[in-house]
């Protein structure tokens, strides 16, 4: 867990800075700040739109009596994939993308089950305190 936390607070921020810097070296660093913008307003409008869907889909699942699995697991994509978009930065940027659109989720989501049916078979569904 604390290499998560290493990757997370020094790492990420380190590449993020070093992204700025070069696409500030090519296009000019006011351009940099109105992309930063521009992808954290659109970011929010496809998470809105993409959660939305998913919240029909849920709906239509249990109105059909069945558990709505895949739903929520694209739920936790999208969750994280906004977070991501939110966050400055372009590769933050890219991976909240990838996480947001449709197509691109289904690694992420297959990833995500094996996560939690490993969590569910070790019985802890609480996280250890570090």
């Amino acid at each position: 867990m604390p290499w998560i936390l290493i990757l997370i607070f020094i790492i990420m921020p380190a590449i993020e800075i070093g992204v700025f810097v070069w696409i500030g070296g090519q296009i000019g660093a006011g351009w940099v700040v109105a992309l930063i913008i521009l992808s954290a307003v659109l970011g929010s409008l496809l998470a809105r739109q993409q959660g939305m869907e998913t919240w029909r889909r849920a709906q239509r699942a249990m109105a059909e009596r069945r558990m709505p699995s895949e739903e929520i697991v694209d739920g936790i994509c999208i969750f994280i994939g906004s977070v991501f978009l939110i966050a400055p930065g372009f590769v933050t940027d890219a991976f909240g993308l990838l996480l947001l659109l449709p197509i691109t989720r289904r690694p992420f989501k297959k990833l995500i089950k094996k996560w939690l049916a490993f969590i569910i078979a070790k019985r802890t569904f609480f996280f250890r305190r570090f």
